[in-house]
């Protein structure tokens, strides 16, 4: 995957000292039950590095979006990353103003296919948890619709 940006002043504020801490990342990251133990987060300056195994690509794509979607992040690299399944890659949505899961859905798999935004709703699944509470700037998975 390489090196995915992200909006550095845009996303959930978690750390005390507004500085990324790999060890607030890490805890963060595992307390979604994502089975992400054999991953290891490391921070130089405001990059994460991914580094070690990852179950499946899906797994992989939502530590990504877990850690970037921070405020004070603006890169997650994971060069260093080995995914046990892979499969096809999602690709990734910002978030624009006005944004909803039906338009955004519409808008990456065509005309009439909102009702497909359950799709992208479980595939950002633990790190949303409503539908409607998606806001500018943030980066959500898209994947490939079967």
């Amino acid at each position: 995957m390489g090196l995915i940006s992200f909006i550095k002043d845009v996303g959930d504020k978690i750390f005390g000292s507004g500085k990324a801490n790999a060890a607030e990342l890490k805890k963060d990251l595992d307390s979604l039950g994502l089975e992400t133990q054999e991953l290891e987060v490391e921070v130089e300056g405001d990059q994460v590095v991914l580094k070690g195994t990852a179950k499946d690509q899906e797994t992989l794509e939502k530590a990504i979006l877990q850690v970037g979607n921070k405020a004070g992040i603006a890169s997650v690299k994971t060069d260093d990353v080995t995914v046990t399944a892979p499969a096809a890659d999602s690709t990734y949505y910002e978030v624009k103003k006005g944004d909803t899961l039906w338009k955004i859905a519409e808008t990456q798999y065509g005309k009439g296919k909102g009702a497909k935004y359950t799709v992208i709703f479980n595939a950002n699944k633990p790190m949303l948890k409503d539908p409607d509470k998606i806001y500018p700037g943030q980066k959500l998975r898209i994947p490939p619709l079967n």
